[in-house]
């Protein structure tokens, strides 16, 4: 009996110590289940924890009230594969907070209070495959490469937001995406908006719920109607329509070309009266020479 009763000991004195050394890395406020794990939702926080053990793998973060990610965060906790931040008070995420070197896999910023994601906000993070950015009420604005460089990004959710357009070239850059909700956003039926009803038709195996789930609003009199209800042809006016771009350089092109006709015209005046001048000297020696 004796032995079995060393072998009991030693046990919890193993598992007492394990759980110890688990309370001993776990910042004070929150719960660490196993020893990659650090679980501190709703726990009131206006700041990220500084007693992070340096090798978590998965942090949970959501229901409090964390405003901004340090830039360098992601090059401290270079083993961190999921992150949960949803439902804080985000208001921007700095360019390059997730670095070319982050082994992020998940990352929830869905529920803050982001406006914009601008280029290069999730630097070149190549092994993040999901992106929760939903459910964000200010946000307007998605640069065109926003996204660049997420080549393994598999779904990316950007519904419920206040996107009224969007850049298609911030979708077609993504080479593994296969699912993207779009959902809830304010859309505008108009020119700007023709491009991504073009690549919604071809990509509608993308979308959770299909076209049928979206719909926007008619330029004319605000109305919201389905996307189901509109085709190509509801967009065909858009192809004779210039854009901003397109004015400017037809501006410019015609003030460079006013430019070099008169410097043509002046090089040739130039021309004409230096060998008008040219002329009557040389007629003036002839004359002098007969004489």
């Amino acid at each position: 009996m004796l032995p079995c009763v060393c072998w009991i000991q030693l046990i919890l004195i193993l598992l007492l110590s394990i759980l110890w050394t688990q309370g001993e890395n776990c910042p004070a406020t929150c719960l660490c289940p196993d020893p990659h794990t650090v679980d501190c939702s709703g726990r009131g926080l206006t700041r990220l924890p500084n007693e992070i053990p340096l090798d978590v793998r998965r942090l949970l973060l959501a229901d409090n009230w964390i405003p901004r990610i340090p830039s360098d965060f992601l090059v401290l906790y270079s083993d961190l594969v999921y992150l949960d931040l949803r439902n804080n008070s985000l208001s921007h995420i700095e360019p390059g907070t997730l670095s070319t070197s982050s082994r992020l896999v998940f990352l929830d910023l869905g529920s803050n209070n982001l406006t914009e994601i601008p280029k290069g906000t999730f630097g070149e993070s190549r092994s993040l495959i999901k992106l929760r950015l939903g459910n964000n009420p200010y946000l307007s604005m998605v640069n065109e490469d926003a996204f660049l460089g997420l080549t393994s990004l598999r779904e990316l959710e950007l519904e419920r937001n206040a996107l009224s357009t969007l850049n298609v070239g911030a979708l077609s850059q993504l080479p593994s995406l296969r699912v993207v909700r779009l959902e809830g956003n304010p859309w505008v039926c108009n020119c700007n908006f023709a491009n991504l009803f073009t690549w919604l038709m071809e990509n509608n195996h993308k979308l959770p719920n299909g076209v049928e789930g979206m719909e926007c609003s008619l330029p004319m009199d605000g109305r919201r109607v389905s996307l189901t209800q509109l085709s190509k042809d509801s967009f065909r006016e858009c192809q004779a329509t210039l854009t901003l771009t397109d004015l400017l350089i037809i501006i410019f092109s015609g003030i460079s070309v006013s430019v070099v006709a008169i410097m043509t015209s002046f090089f040739l005046a130039s021309t004409v009266h230096c060998f008008q001048r040219w002329s009557k000297g040389s007629k003036g020696d002839e004359e002098e020479s007969e004489e």
